[in-house]
């Protein structure tokens, strides 16, 4: 390919209840920095009728992929300019300027099965492995399976400007997960995103499926979350245990709100076992990684400064949806 010819691959999320993500590459030679608008076929993504069904691409963060390679994460936009319905992205662009308590930090934890020919990797093709115990944070062929994705996934996000801070083996063989963290609302959740999408295509490259439903694998397996980590200002630097029971009380409050947007088929995830509380019921504990909100020991040590952890988004959650969730219910707002 001539070196005067760079490939943007435009990126956005279709019209499902819960979202996938489409792409598709326009070659631009002589690229001078400057991104184009562009169009797709909305009637083939749930987001426009045959009749009229041009949607427009809107690009909203570059990503370098390589020296001639850019993945542009887009806004889907209708044709006169305003957000299409589909567009959560557009409602959190100006979050940081109308909250209150100062900006917010969030850390994303997010779990997926790789899978090969339907299978999770590690699964005989007539049953299950040994049962999930010795897989979490595993080492050896026979305790872990996908290690060259992950690090492969880990190490291209990192050159790409994602701020991947961690990545393990998780409880059920062939299950991992990684953690975005960034100071930036907008940008932690277009990181999130744009990690998954990197995500599919390196294990498309190596034949492989990645699948982010909260319980790909029926049984005594865990299930796959978000594990979504945040703060404020005000929680980092003033804190104290009357703030963050007033901000656990308001999630209390709205948990059937955060449930209803926190990822389909959750459900079938928060049982109420394999460290999840159920569905119906709302619960927080110092350090208990079986409540719905977890405050971690550092917390309660550190005179009731730093962060939560809401442990009931899916892991095919909209990053998007449970930000602005989440933002809401701590700024006592429905209009963010």
């Amino acid at each position: 390919m001539s070196s005067d010819i760079v490939l943007l691959e435009y990126v956005w999320l279709d019209g499902y209840s819960t979202p996938n993500l489409r792409s598709k590459v326009k070659t631009i030679r002589g690229f001078e920095g400057k991104l184009p608008i562009w169009n797709f076929d909305g009637s083939s993504t749930n987001q426009a009728e045959g009749n009229f069904s041009e949607c427009v691409l809107v690009p909203a963060r570059a990503y370098k992929w390589t020296d001639n390679h850019v993945l542009v994460l887009c806004e889907v936009m209708n044709t006169d300019g305003t957000p299409h319905e589909s567009n959560f992205r557009s409602k959190l662009r100006s979050i940081e300027e109308t909250t209150s308590t100062g900006q917010y930090w969030w850390g994303f934890e997010q779990e997926y099965f790789m899978k090969k020919d339907g299978s999770p990797l590690g699964f005989p093709p007539d049953g299950n492995p040994k049962p999930q115990g010795p897989y979490y944070c595993g080492v050896g062929a026979s305790q872990s399976k996908g290690r060259k994705l992950a690090e492969k996934h880990m190490v291209e996000c990192l050159q790409m400007g994602i701020n991947i801070t961690g990545i393990n083996a998780e409880v059920a063989i062939g299950q991992w997960e990684f953690q975005v963290f960034d100071g930036d609302t907008l940008k932690a959740c277009d990181d999130l995103w744009m990690s998954r999408y990197l995500l599919h295509r390196i294990a498309e490259s190596q034949e492989l499926d990645i699948d982010t439903s909260p319980k790909p694998v029926v049984g005594d397996w865990n299930g796959s979350g978000c594990h979504t980590n945040f703060s404020n200002q005000k929680m980092r630097e003033e804190g104290g245990k009357e703030m963050f029971e007033e901000i656990l009380s308001s999630l209390e409050t709205a948990h059937d709100q955060h449930i209803s947007i926190y990822g389909e088929g959750n459900a079938d995830r928060l049982t109420g076992q394999h460290e999840t509380q159920h569905i119906n019921t709302f619960s927080w504990g110092v350090g208990d990684r079986g409540a719905s909100v977890r405050v971690p020991v550092s917390v309660e040590a550190n005179n009731w400064t730093g962060y939560l952890e809401d442990r009931r988004p899916a892991a095919n959650c909209d990053p998007y949806k449970v930000a602005l969730r989440i933002v809401q219910t701590v700024e006592k707002t429905e209009d963010v």
